[in-house]
């Protein structure tokens, strides 16, 4: 079993990404976070920056502050390219999400 896992590991070749979920206000859609740390070229600073991707989530299972993995997938929408893969960590603030999900 874990054999194959590694061989369909070794043979995608699609990008992947941990960040945090930033918001959850679309229908099936999540917009995540995810924050790069590389040296600055010139002064050798390490510079944080952060880009936004949006992700498809097909059962509205992600919150707002969870930490996720998400997988490149072909184009979904006009922005959408990601796909959630798994929540690797739930967030300690969620609230009444679902209510407020449901209107």
């Amino acid at each position: 079993m874990a054999e194959t896992q590694n061989e369909v590991q070794a043979q995608s070749r699609r990008n992947e990404k941990v960040g945090q979920v930033v918001s959850t206000k679309m229908q099936k859609t999540i917009v995540v976070e995810v924050e790069m740390r590389k040296a600055h070229p010139k002064y050798k600073r390490i510079v944080r920056t952060s880009k936004k991707f949006y992700a498809h989530d097909p059962e509205n299972s992600a919150h707002v502050g969870d930490m996720v993995r998400i997988r490149e997938t072909r184009p979904l929408s006009k922005l959408k390219r990601w796909n959630l893969e798994e929540i690797v960590r739930r967030s300690s603030l969620v609230q009444d999400e679902p209510a407020a999900r449901t209107k």
